[in-house]
């Protein structure tokens, strides 16, 4: 290489060198100029770690669902219909989530589950408390052994298979029957503990009269609630199946809100209805002979039951009023939310909506009504949503359609 080969080499290193010092120096200033065009603020080192927010497992993403304005509904009525979104639940996507970490958590503090010891927890439910039972479960070393009717819509029995539980599906019946599937649950959970050959023990979680479940929604939903709104609701309604949901809201908000009224959304065969306005659980269409598929004459999934639970009594006195909402109404709601706001949900959210437009029209404008979201469709597709149909799009549904359904 000759002398002026080695100096052009050398050359173009050191301006090399000079143009990256250089840059460096420079590029503070060309930063500065690139966020003021573009408007973008980048957090400060200490920003960035006072900001990462890392949840501790799948438990993590339970709880502190938004709480979203319904914007059919409120237009229509006037009043701000607002419903906590408690689908977005990161378990198993309902408010049973809640229910099912707080139970438990509380068995495990009780020293009656050790994890991966062979604990098995056992339930009777329709579902969404199974589901999330099944989830939980899994992440903390137990396993679900649910027990359901076999009326239930099948995603929820594929959705628990999926999840590692147990399925066992019974016929439905009277709660006086040893194998109605809240019974067969508490048999199954005694069975097992007093079992040589299986490991570890069972325990009954019993979501109707186990007080961790209204507890849960008293230190969660209820709190959440009232600081999402800014502490401003003229009402609260909700359906009941264990009565948990109600109880636990209504306790927390009603010493903060005393002019604050409680309503049920109570669907068609369910006694909960004539306990809050007349005090006495019966219904019509509960008549000897009358009973189509099961305890609770409807389509609807998860809210409605003919005896009285530990869950609901926790708060029945704070309870102010009911609103009967038949099949036909929610039908007629679910297919508004979906093709007015985009809203897939299943039947008990639907039942919900339905009381809530129509407390509204009784309350007049001006109005603030908080309600559940419970869960998706998705999990009522063979069932409710069977009968509800194919959303074509642009049907031209009045909100009256929903008041007036048979």
């Amino acid at each position: 290489m000759d002398t002026r080969n080695r100096l052009y080499i050398i050359s173009s290193f050191v301006l090399g060198i000079v143009l990256t010092l250089g840059f460096k120096d420079l590029y503070p200033d060309l930063q500065h100029h690139f966020r003021i065009c573009h408007h973008v603020t980048l957090p400060a080192p200490r920003d960035i770690a006072a900001a990462e927010e890392i949840k501790d497992g799948i438990e993590g993403c339970i709880g502190n669902t938004p709480l979203i304005r319904i914007k059919s509904l409120s237009d229509a009525t006037g009043c701000e219909i607002l419903a906590k979104a408690e689908f977005m639940n990161g378990a198993g996507n309902s408010p049973k989530d809640r229910v099912a970490l707080n139970i438990i958590t509380a068995a495990e503090q009780n020293g009656l589950l050790t994890p991966n010891a062979g604990d098995v927890i056992y339930e009777g439910t329709v579902g969404s408390t199974g589901i999330s039972l099944a989830a939980i479960c899994r992440a903390r070393g137990y396993t679900a052994h649910i027990c359901m009717p076999d009326d239930q819509a099948t995603e929820k029995s594929d959705l628990l298979l999926r999840l590692g539980a147990v399925v066992e599906r019974v016929r439905p019946a009277s709660i006086v029957d040893k194998n109605q599937f809240v019974n067969r649950a508490r048999t199954r959970a005694q069975e097992h503990t007093n079992s040589q050959e299986k490991p570890g023990r069972g325990v009954f979680a019993d979501q109707f009269e186990n007080e961790a479940n209204w507890a849960a929604h008293f230190e969660g939903t209820g709190p959440e609630i009232y600081a999402q709104s800014g502490g401003r609701v003229d009402a609260f309604v909700a359906g009941a199946g264990t009565g948990g949901t109600i109880s636990g809201v209504a306790r927390f908000l009603k010493p903060l809100l005393p002019d604050m009224k409680v309503v049920i959304a109570d669907p068609q065969g369910s006694g909960l209805y004539n306990r809050v306005k007349y005090g006495v659980m019966f219904d019509p269409k509960e008549r000897e002979g009358t009973r189509r598929r099961h305890q609770v004459d409807t389509i609807v999934e998860g809210v409605g039951i003919n005896r009285v639970t530990k869950n609901f009594e926790a708060g029945r006195e704070l309870v102010d009023d009911a609103i009967r909402v038949t099949d036909e109404q929610a039908i007629d709601m679910a297919r508004w939310l979906v093709e007015k706001d985009g809203i897939f949900v299943g039947s008990s959210s639907a039942v919900n909506c339905v009381a809530a437009t129509q407390l509204a029209k009784q309350l007049g404008p001006g109005h603030r009504i908080v309600t559940i979201l419970c869960d998706s469709g998705t999990r009522h597709l063979s069932k409710f949503w069977k009968e509800a149909g194919v959303i074509g799009g642009g049907a031209d549904l009045k909100l009256d359609h929903v008041f007036n359904a048979k």
